[in-house]
């Protein structure tokens, strides 16, 4: 063995500890943000109530002159009730945060932050490490790229955070889907550091993925954004027909027979969720919150897909050819195409478009997962 491969050797070994111990902190972190979930606070429920449900008529006194001599009368003002379609309640306000308003909540969520802080760190090491394991761009196979995806994740999130975005709810998915990604990473995508296939010996490599996993990792903001403002504007839907809001719940709760035991429990479960949903920012804001990502990030997915077309024409002597790994980036393109075209010209807002983007993120990642572990074609050497 030689001195060369043996330091290459090291270096992986130091890239999985470093990948082993992100894992680790990213779980304090995921144990962190579950307790500021907890200590969070259920003011919010009412905050959110009072903005949705219109105030109450007011007698207003009239003062009316005539001819014949003066004389009043009081007048009943007319109760005027605007109907917002859903999704475009733009009066309601954000939540105030996972924490809420409880200050040990806060403080927890603040410690979550420095740990995933400090997880990203080791992450970041993981993966550059193992680029300096093999002297090339560390995305060479699915588990390369689920590590380097998960890290831009992160990067995602933290960065947001730095621009002062009011992002701090995302923290516990983030982190339960980057443990997620991770562990499948480890435990069924491993490959051990080795160099690429011929085909993959090229600069597109480093241009044609690493925009792939940029444009996945912040689809991704997007998708969850947009699957959260689902069930915030179902919730503020149920408020504004009386059935949710402070001591709604409680009354169906005191009224429910006790040897209801599943219908209770059921009950239980629905204030709980209700009281989470209620630190979210408003459904409005999570709409444009993902449209607004998705529509940065399309771009980028369309020039990962003329890159790669460019490089297939240099390596097969091709630029398309019905490659499995073609067709469903070209699809996933199409379902971001028609969402953002659905926004933009047919005024497409609130569920019918969320429906829509969750649908081209889903095509997102059965291109990644499903096509690689279901079908063959040119892009066969991701390891799988």
């Amino acid at each position: 063995m030689n001195l060369a491969a043996a330091t290459n050797e090291n270096l992986a070994h130091i890239s999985n500890v470093l990948i082993y111990s992100a894992m680790a902190v990213y779980t304090l972190a995921f144990v962190a943000h579950m307790v500021e979930w907890v200590f969070g606070s259920r003011s919010a429920v009412g905050r959110t109530a009072a903005a949705i449900t219109a105030e109450p008529a007011r007698a207003v006194t009239v003062t009316v002159k005539s001819a014949s001599g003066g004389g009043t009368a009081v007048l009943e003002r007319p109760k005027v009730i605007t109907r917002t379609a859903p999704g475009g309640r733009d009066d309601v306000p954000d939540g105030p945060g996972a924490a809420g308003t409880s200050e040990q909540g806060d403080l927890y969520g603040r410690i979550a932050i420095s740990l995933t802080v400090l997880a990203f760190a080791l992450h970041v090491g993981g993966v550059l490490t193992r680029a300096l394991s093999v002297q090339r761009a560390p995305w060479g196979n699915m588990y390369e790229f689920s590590c380097t995806f998960g890290m831009c994740a992160v990067g995602v999130y933290l960065g947001l955070l730095a621009a002062r975005k009011n992002i701090r709810w995302l923290g516990l998915p983030l982190v339960t889907t980057v443990l997620l990604d991770l562990g499948l990473a480890v435990s069924v995508l491993y490959t051990a550091s080795d160099q690429l296939v011929p085909a993959l010996h090229s600069y597109w490599l480093w241009i044609h993925v690493s925009c792939a996993i940029l444009s996945g990792a912040s689809l991704w903001v997007g998708a969850v954004a947009t699957l959260f403002y689902l069930f915030r504007d179902r919730l503020e839907e149920r408020l504004e027909k009386g059935e949710a809001g402070p001591g709604v719940l409680e009354r169906k709760l005191r009224e429910t027979p006790a040897d209801q035991r599943w219908l209770r429990l059921g009950v239980k479960a629905q204030m709980a969720m209700d009281n989470a949903l209620t630190r979210l920012p408003s459904a409005g804001t999570l709409d444009k919150f993902g449209y607004r990502i998705n529509a940065t990030v399309f771009p980028l997915w369309t020039f990962t897909i003329i890159a790669g077309a460019i490089w297939a024409e240099a390596a097969w002597g091709r630029y398309w050819g019905w490659d499995p790994k073609e067709v469903w980036s070209f699809i996933t393109w199409v379902a971001y195409a028609c969402y953002l075209h659905a926004r933009a010209t047919a005024g497409w807002k609130g569920r019918k478009a969320a429906y829509l983007g969750l649908f081209a993120f889903a095509c997102y990642v059965f291109n990644y997962y499903g096509v690689n572990f279901l079908f063959g074609g040119k892009h066969s050497y991701s390891g799988v």
